[in-house]
């Protein structure tokens, strides 16, 4: 996984000084890895410890591992991309692989508990996102969890506009774009509504918008005009995090 993919994925954990290493970081790479914790600490006007617990939270073992990835990722940035015939970046083992490494426990039991501290969940996505709502509400309804689907967006306002117990929404769309769903994410921002999404891993307006950020694998793919995106790491997502959600239901039991 990249430094920036990183910075992603665990933005949830960072705090202002972190985002003004990372910021260092990502504009002096070629610098950075030739410098030591305790130099770039002062020249950060911080301490060793700092960057080390940054190192930590974006996964690495400590500053050095977190170096050493760097320095990998110039070098191959370097290099000319080889591509080996018969495994495209974008089929469905890599897909696959690419949503395991996204899998975050922490993440997920913070959104467990919105969901269990919520008294009404309420799920939204449109087209092929459908499906994978009311697999969710059904997965939820087993732990006696109120929860809710809908697919038409004026029905969806209406419900929005009428809460009257602490809910909380959780949208389903792979691109993050989709105007229907940033219309009602912004409907809920403005109502103080806390929200959880579940995107294709980049940057979208969407996850701009939520409290929570889970992440699937999952790039668009058009073939004769047709959309064929794997929705295998959506399926994927879904079932773990609903296995995870109902273990921490049974053990509180």
């Amino acid at each position: 996984m990249q430094f920036d993919e990183r910075v992603q994925k665990f933005e949830y954990k960072l705090n202002d000084t972190d985002d003004q290493i990372i910021e260092y970081l990502l504009k002096n790479k070629k610098d950075s890895i030739n410098m030591s914790i305790q130099a770039l600490a002062a020249h950060l006007y911080t301490v060793p410890n700092t960057i080390t617990r940054l190192s930590k939270k974006l996964g690495y073992d400590g500053f050095s591992q977190l170096k050493n990835s760097l320095k990998d990722e110039l070098m191959r940035n370097e290099e000319p991309e080889v591509v080996t015939k018969g495994t495209p970046k974008d089929n469905l083992y890599y897909n696959i692989r690419q949503t395991l490494n996204l899998l975050d426990p922490e993440k997920m039991e913070i959104a467990s508990k919105m969901l269990q501290q919520a008294e009404r969940v309420l799920f939204f996505g449109v087209g092929n996102s459908i499906p994978f709502c009311e697999m969710m509400v059904k997965n939820l309804k087993i732990t006696g969890t109120i929860a809710e689907f809908f697919i038409h967006r004026h029905e969806m306002i209406h419900e929005i506009n009428h809460l009257k117990e602490q809910a909380l929404v959780f949208f389903i769309s792979l691109s993050g774009e989709t105007p229907q769903v940033l219309e009602i994410a912004e409907l809920c921002k403005s109502k103080g509504i806390q929200m959880i999404s579940l995107t294709h891993f980049n940057r979208n307006s969407l996850q701009r918008l939520a409290d929570v950020n889970l992440y699937c694998h999952s790039p668009k793919k058009m073939l004769n005009e047709y959309n064929i995106t794997d929705k295998t790491p959506l399926m994927i997502v879904i079932r773990v995090f609903s296995e995870y959600y109902w273990n921490m239901n049974e053990h509180d039991k």
